[in-house]
């Protein structure tokens, strides 16, 4: 065995320091600035950990920053032998990410602010430790991306598949079947494919853990990216099934099995029990990692070879100018946030009332109501228009005082309601000699009532029906303005059969009432 004495190890040691690997205090200076992000972003860091507690779907975050440190730890001897040479470039990169974090800020895109929280992190390795160690920890600091709660938006879109799955599945079977939007029958009962049924959850773990298992057992890019596109697409397929399992299981048992709780827990086990068999299968095609060094120096050879052909580190003044670089260059945002803020710190109040005083009201015709967030000023009153009832409902928001115009969480229909949407289309129409836009939604309610629904955002004079302008339009004044002020507006009417024969009541509406809608936004409108 070749081994080396004291004198020859200590020798090493100053080699190492002098020609790659820096002294141990370097290393820790080039450490402290990963924390950086986290001190400057903490509130956003904050508002991830609480979706991870309050949210069955991201309750796996709680895990990805262990495995991600157990990722970091796997590398250490390897890791050990690489210079740090921080990479310049990367602090423009983190320039960037900053102001994309200011934009979400002004805009209050929650989802945005944390991904660019998140992305920091491995932009401050690659800009202080430098490109071949970021190179060596590249899945590990991007599985920490995992950790930000974002998929909400696939809700929607993933009930759709199931539901047509299901119903497709279960008329395959020979079984008939009347649907209504989500909402189905069947000779022996009725089903309604919600939230839960989304199969959000499943895509979220399977692609987490697809992920990490692929990096974990194979070693060649193909098999990696096909594992995960598997992981991807076999969560979809599965819960379609699954939905399709669960009402054959409720038809044959006359609707006694799988219609309460027992119904969530046949889909978690059928689902672990998909991944079990996802997980098997891929072993077959098993890549081993080449082993890896124990120690930096495992023999004297060896280890004098790795010094004569590394690149040396830098030096320790170069190193901490990275660490204030970053610091400079995510510090500036949360500072200027800071400054916008503060001008709005005490808002004027919002009066939305005096349009009840301009158009004579009636007693409400029905209870349901959106299930938005509370706004700082709300109006809702009934009207009759010749021979039908029409309901107006008007929130207006202010510099955040209950709750976001715009979010994911904000929906006409909220499941524990007993409503569900039936059908959501954009519509154009002319109102008082103008174009007018909005997202025309019907719903279904207990005892079968049903409502058409014209929804739109008025946000700085600008009215549209898309979530992503709306944001852009509320980033666009408070920017210029330091303002976020907007409002939701929705006029419903109900109906028996046809949706359009609620359209002519609510056009007469808008054609009388427009006017004096604008009027009271305007009002409120702080320049």
């Amino acid at each position: 065995m070749n081994t080396m004495t004291v004198t020859e190890e200590a020798r090493l040691s100053t080699a190492l320091s002098a020609n790659g690997t820096p002294p141990v205090a370097q290393r820790w200076i080039a450490a402290f600035a990963v924390l950086l992000p986290l001190l400057a972003y903490f509130d956003t860091a904050a508002s991830i950990v609480s979706i991870w507690d309050r949210s069955e779907t991201f309750a796996h975050g709680f895990v990805i920053v262990p495995i991600t440190l157990w990722l970091v730890w796997r590398r250490r001897a390897e890791l050990a032998l690489l210079p740090v040479r921080p990479c310049w470039p990367a602090l423009a990169a983190l320039l960037l990410c900053g102001a994309a974090w200011m934009l979400a800020m002004l805009g209050d895109v929650l989802v945005v602010r944390q991904y660019a929280f998140a992305v920091m992190i491995p932009l401050t390795v690659l800009a202080v430790f430098g490109t071949a160690i970021a190179r060596a920890l590249i899945f590990p600091l991007a599985f920490l991306l995992f950790g930000v709660p974002v998929g909400e938006g696939l809700i929607e879109p993933l009930i759709g598949i199931t539901a047509n799955f299901t119903v497709d599945a279960l008329r395959l079977t020979g079984i008939p079947v009347l649907r209504e939007g989500n909402n189905f029958s069947i000779p022996s009962g009725n089903w309604s494919v919600v939230e839960a049924c989304s199969g959000l959850r499943y895509l979220i773990s399977s692609v987490t853990l697809g992920c990490l298992y692929a990096y974990l057992t194979y070693q060649t890019t193909w098999r990696r990216v096909l594992f995960v596109v598997v992981a991807l697409a076999l969560p979809v397929f599965a819960n379609g099934l699954r939905a399709y399992m669960i009402v054959m299981i409720g038809h044959t048992s006359n609707m006694t099995l799988a219609v309460g709780v027992d119904h969530l827990i046949y889909g978690w086990a059928f689902f672990g029990l998909v991944m079990l068999l996802l997980f098997w299968v891929g072993s077959f095609w098993r890549e081993d990692a080449p082993a890896v060094p124990a120690a930096p120096a495992a023999s004297a050879a060896c280890a004098k070879a790795r010094v004569a052909s590394r690149t040396p580190s830098a030096p320790s003044a170069r190193i901490a100018a990275a660490v204030l670089g970053v610091a400079a260059c995510i510090g500036v945002w949360p500072a200027y946030g800071w400054y916008i803020e503060r001008g709005n710190a005490s808002p004027p109040s919002v009066d939305v009332a005096s349009f009840a005083a301009r158009v004579p009201a009636v007693p409400a015709f029905t209870e349901w109501q959106p299930d938005f967030a509370p706004a700082s000023g709300t109006l809702r009153r009934f009207y009759q228009v010749g021979d039908r009832q029409v309901g107006f409902w008007l929130q207006y928001y202010r510099d955040g005082g209950g709750g976001k115009l715009i979010s994911s969480t904000n929906r006409l229909a909220a499941a524990r309601s007993g409503w569900s949407e039936t059908g959501v289309a954009i519509r154009m129409e002319t109102i008082a000699g103008r174009p007018f836009t909005m997202r025309e939604t019907t719903l279904l309610g207990p005892g079968g009532s049903r409502f058409v629904v014209w929804q739109w955002y008025a946000i700085g004079g600008n009215v549209t029906t898309s979530n992503y302008t709306g944001k852009l339009l509320q980033t666009k004044q408070k920017f210029l303005t330091g303002s976020d002020d907007g409002a939701a507006l929705m006029v419903f009417s109900p109906y028996d059969e046809d949706p359009a024969a609620a359209h002519p009541a609510l056009r007469a509406f808008l054609e009388t009432h427009l006017a004096a809608i604008d009027a009271v936004l305007a009002a409120n409108a702080r320049q």
